[in-house]
């Protein structure tokens, strides 16, 4: 089950003939599989990520689904870093959306809805708006409402990158919490290596522009995890080889960049 990605390439076209983002980029991905993906800035993790969820096309190669799509039930859910709250609506709207899109009516939607905010924390905010809430707090609404659809799988870009530690702490957290009982297939991307380590299965580490797979790592950690779990010994050794392919890929970046 699951997916591939066969030679996955794309080229930007430039006045100067196209500038590539990224090159034969392959990798399996099964069911219920929590994958992390990391790389230099600019190397094409959330290119990747939007060739992955059909909002961009390849250049070059594809994506194979091993699974078609139920009638009102997507293939996938994005969550982005800019938690795409809707400032009009209210947290239970928010969190309803994507079933209004698929045709649920107003009270059954508002019922699920309200039966997954609660183990997010926020039923008491149903009726607030985003205004009113933390950027924590509007980014809570945003996951629940991926997760609220039931898609086979989540795609989630840099979710927690623009909060505070303590606060991404506490998400990273819930997430795993909430993952743990939903085992939806993610596909991770992030620049917080701790963060990788500590929620995927599998981290693959791209190269810079064009980006490749350069190397993949399993995280040999049971579940469910701890959040102290990344300062175990072994966990550190791979946090190092890791954190020295990144060092030597932004230093190949930064050569070819002067």
């Amino acid at each position: 089950m699951g997916f591939s990605c066969h030679d996955v390439g794309l080229v930007y076209p430039t006045r100067d003939g196209g500038l590539a983002a990224l090159d034969k980029v392959s990798f399996d991905q099964k069911d219920e599989e929590f994958l992390c993906i990391v790389g230099p800035s600019g190397c094409g993790k959330s290119t990747l990520l939007k060739i992955i969820a059909g909002l961009m096309a390849p250049t070059s190669g594809k994506i194979v689904l091993r699974r078609t799509s139920e009638k009102g039930r997507p293939l996938n859910s994005l969550v982005f870093q800019e938690h795409g709250v809707f400032p009009w609506m209210s947290v239970l709207d928010n969190a309803a959306i994507g079933l209004e899109m698929q045709g649920v009516s107003k009270e059954e939607r508002h019922r699920r809805a309200r039966a997954f905010l609660q183990p997010f924390g926020l039923s008491q905010f149903a009726s607030r708006y985003s205004h009113e809430l933390s950027v924590g707090m509007r980014q809570r609404v945003a996951i629940a409402r991926a997760f609220l659809t039931d898609p086979y799988m989540l795609l989630m870009d840099e979710p927690f990158g623009s909060l505070d530690a303590m606060t991404k702490l506490i998400l990273q957290k819930e997430l795993l919490r909430i993952w743990e009982e939903h085992k939806k297939l993610v596909v991770y991307v992030t620049h917080d290596l701790d963060e990788a380590v500590l929620l995927a299965d599998r981290v693959l580490i791209m190269t810079g522009r064009p980006g490749r797979i350069r190397e993949e790592f399993t995280i040999p950690l049971p579940r469910p995890r701890q959040l102290n779990d990344g300062n175990r010994p072994e966990i550190l050794r791979i946090k190092e080889r890791i954190w020295a392919i990144l060092e030597e890929e932004m230093g190949k970046s930064l050569e070819a960049a002067s």
